[in-house]
This record gives C-alpha cells, sequence and structure tokens, in this order.
C-alpha cells in the first residue's frame, strides 16, 4: 500500500552524489520497552467508528500541492485489492498478524513464556549482507558486544550473526522464506532457541530489500541501520552503548504533536483518534512522566524546529501529520522527501500548488548544535524514514508495471540527519498510507522495529 514500510537506506550514486546514509535506530532494550509500552496503548485503543463513503490517506505532494493518494470509496480500494497479485504465504501471514492484533492469535509474538522486554529470553541477532565489509563488524564491535552480554545471559546461542545472500548477475535477492529455510526456521512464533526475535539488518535497502524486511518483520521485530562511513557506524555503536548503560539520561518527559489541518479529514483524524486519546493514555498509565499535547495552531514548523534539537526537547516525541513526497524528477526529492508538513500549511481548500519549504520541517531544519541525544522519536508519516523505487499500492500502468517514486530507494534525510546529530536519535515512522482509521491506529506488526518507508 502505496510503498511505505520499515526500512532505512541508501548506496548507489545520484547525479554524482551519494544519497544520505541511514542510522534509524536498532531495536535496543531501553527503546523497546518504551515501543511495547506505546504499542499496547494503541493496541488497546479502538477509534471510534463513523460512516464515511471515502477513505483519506496520509502524504501530500509538495511537487503539486495535490494528495499523493486522493480519498478512494471502499469499492475504489476493493477494485485495487482484486487487481493485485498477492504472495499466498504471506498474505496468510499478515491475515495471522492481524488477529494476534485483534488478541485473537498468539503466533506472531515470541513464544508463550518469553518475556519481550527482556533479551535474555528473546534473544537477538544482526543481519548482515555476506559481502559486507570487515571493517563495519569492527565498528559496530561495541554494541554487538553489549548486545551479546544482554542476549546471552541465559543461553550463548540467544545472540546470533547472520548473512544475508543479496543479489548478484546470475541470482535474485534473497527471499524472507529461503533465509528462513537456510537457517532451518519454519513459520510459527518466534523461538529464541530457533532464532533471536529482535533482528538488525546492517546495509541498505538495494542490497538487503525493503521486502525483505518487512516480510521478516511479520513474524519477528527487525530494524536497520546504514550509514555511507565507518566512522558514522561507529559514532552511532558508541552513543547507544553510552545511552544504554546510564551514561546519558533524560528526564522524563513526552510531547505529542498532532498536526490538524483545515479541511483535511487526514490529519483531523489523527489529530482527533490517535494523538488526543493516546496522550490520554499516557498521562493515565505513565504518571511519572511530564507530557504535553500540542494541536492545532501550535503544531507550526517553528515550535517542531523548538522540540527537535532546541529549547523544548523531550526524551520521547510522537508526532502525526503529512509526510511529503516530492515527484521523481523534482531536485528537492533528494534532500526533502519524508519532511514532516506542520501547520503551516493552509489545507488542500487554499493551496493546491507546489509547496514552500516554509510549510514543513526538512533535514535543513535540523540545526548544527541541535541537543538530540538519548531522544525518542515517533514519526507517524509518509515516507517519514524511507521511500521505495516504486510505488507498492498496486497503481500499475497499462502494462502492469509499478509507478517509479524515486530514481533509487531514497532515506528519509530528516531522519538520517537527525541521526548525525545526535549520535543516538531513535525515529519510528509508520505505513500510514493505509485505508481506514481502525487499520492504521491499530498498528500491528508495523511497530515491531523502527522506521518505515
Amino acid at each position: 500500500m502505496n510503498g511505505k514500510r520499515f526500512g532505512c537506506c541508501l548506496h548507489k550514486k545520484i547525479g554524482g552524489k551519494h544519497p544520505p546514509a541511514a542510522g534509524i535506530a536498532e531495536n535496543d532494550h531501553y527503546f523497546q520497552k518504551t515501543l511495547l509500552w506505546i504499542r499496547t496503548l494503541l493496541i488497546r485503543y479502538q477509534p471510534m467508528s463513523t460512516e464515511t463513503e471515502q477513505l483519506f490517506f496520509n502524504g501530500i505532494n509538495a511537487s503539486t500541492g495535490e494528495y499523493l493518494m486522493p480519498p478512494l470509496t471502499p469499492e475504489q480500494v476493493a477494485k485495487i485489492a482484486r487487481g493485485e497479485e498477492f504472495d499466498a504465504e504471506h498474505l496468510i501471514e499478515l491475515q495471522k498478524k492481524d488477529a494476534h492484533v485483534k488478541g485473537r492469535e498468539t503466533e506472531f509474538a515470541p513464544i508463550e513464556g518469553v518475556d519481550p522486554k527482556n533479551l535474555a529470553e528473546t534473544g537477538w541477532g544482526v543481519i548482515f549482507d555476506y559481502k559486507v565489509d570487515q571493517a563495519i563488524k569492527d565498528a559496530l564491535s561495541p554494541l554487538l558486544n553489549l548486545r551479546k552480554e544482554q542476549a546471552t545471559k541465559n543461553k550463548e546461542h540467544y545472540y546470533q550473526e547472520y548473512s544475508y545472500r543479496s543479489a548478484t548477475n546470475s541470482k535474485p535477492a534473497e527471499s524472507k522464506n529461503k533465509f528462513l529455510a537456510r537457517y532451518q526456521v519454519g513459520p510459527g512464533p518466534a523461538d529464541p532457541d530457533k532464532m533471536p526475535y529482535y533482528l538488525l539488518i546492517v546495509g541498505d535497502p538495494e542490497t538487503i530489500p525493503f521486502r525483505f524486511q518487512y516480510q521478516l518483520d511479520v513474524q519477528y521485530a527487525v530494524g536497520r541501520i546504514y550509514f555511507e562511513t565507518i566512522e558514522e557506524y561507529a559514532q552511532y555503536a558508541q552513543s547507544v552503548v553510552e545511552v544504554e548503560t546510564g551514561k546519558f539520561l533524560l528526564p522524563r518527559n513526552a510531547s505529542f504533536f498532532g498536526v490538524r489541518n483545515s479541511a483535511d479529514q487526514a490529519t483531523q483524524n489523527s489529530a482527533d483518534y490517535l494523538i488526543k486519546p493516546l496522550a490520554e493514555l499516557m498521562a493515565e498509565d505513565q504518571q511519572n512522566w511530564t507530557m504535553q499535547t500540542l494541536l492545532k495552531e501550535e503544531t507550526t514548523k517553528a515550535k517542531l524546529g523548538q522540540l527537535l534539537g532546541g529549547n523544548e526537547t523531550p526524551s520521547l516525541l510522537f508526532t502525526a501529520s503529512h509526510g511529503v513526497g516530492f515527484d521523481s524528477s523534482d531536485s528537492k526529492q533528494f534532500r526533502h522527501q519524508g519532511a514532516l508538513l506542520c501547520q503551516d500549511w493552509p489545507g488542500p481548500t487554499e493551496w493546491r500548488k507546489p509547496f514552500p519549504e516554509d510549510f514543513y520541517f526538512s533535514a535543513d531544519d535540523i540545526t548544527d548544535d541541535a541537543k538530540l541525544l538519548g531522544m525518542i522519536a515517533f514519526n507517524f508519516a509518509c515516507y517519514g524514514v524511507g521511500t521505495p523505487q516504486f510505488d507498492e499500492f498496486a497503481r500499475r500502468d497499462a502494462f502492469g508495471t509499478r509507478k517509479t517514486i524515486a530514481p533509487n530507494p531514497l532515506c528519509c534525510s530528516l531522519a538520517t540527519t537527525a541521526t548525525r546529530s545526535s549520535q543516538r536519535w531513535s525515529v519510528s515512522c509508520n505505513w500510514s498510507c493505509r485505508p481506514r482509521l481502525e487499520l492504521v491506529f491499530s498498528l500491528g506488526e508495523n511497530w515491531a522495529t523502527v522506521g518505515s518507508v
């Protein structure tokens, strides 16, 4: 559905320049505690049902001022779905995962008796491409050593390093099923005795594809990091260890940032049915946290700048807004794809033309002195961490070819720049271009990892 799924990027050169690398949060222990808590609240919350003749989607094309996906009727969505070709095994897994989220299926969680907040019970593994540079492994060694120490307190084999078989001239990239079969792992609940529940992919999505990641993520909790330089890998690993071992602590304060644009049903729904109730639930469940909820006129670009490295930076930030996309031919796509559209946009009735940068918060708005170390940010937005090369919503041309979204898979520069600025900025962005609020806000498998495309 419109190709917004988990992952981080990139690898190939575009116009003589490397796309920005990504280091968008692997699944560390502290983050997983926060993630599981938020996921619990989101699953507990069920948006009120209302009758509507149209389904509204997140995402605005900043090149044109139009929606990335126009509102559709249920019948239109069903027609698109009927024209799509599905992998039968993957579809069965998704159906079971949906049942798990609704409390009717336990298969897509660690096996019974395993505490998902305890790495000594879940295990932890890392997936490298088979051609990985040894220098990358060496740079990540402080983090890998910490994970090994945490995961092997009870059983030595609960820490694993795996090799992924990327595409060659004669063979396609390895599928999720082939990867699992090669390691003698089958379907069903994640059993740490066979493979750890938490898995970190290290590499760009052209080497280890997004599709492999999000299919693996149905059964496991999968994250990804990718950087362009060895120094950035080393800096990331050292910063994670610094935060997790208590050398750097932030006060427990959270900010909920809910953009609610005029005449825009998508952000009105997310502000009313996601941000507000989620903040209320957190206030009820986590009374030792200080919280603020920002809505409507409070959710400007200037305000977001204060929350992302400014003097109001919280330890936990949850934003819900449109993510901006650009045409693949637009020169701004490379740098601004996935930026967060703020309240500064007047709305679709007043603005139907290319967007000025005043409307959205992008990588260029992260200052050199931004203080983001130790922060966890959940950005509910389209393209909020990355963009696949081809549209995955099943919109095809007359010859059955998917629409090209970008010249190559792209990482959201906002997330990448913030990660480099802070050395440790966890980012999670949901695949939010989906029909109907109940599907969006149940989240399900999407919140098992960090980052989305």
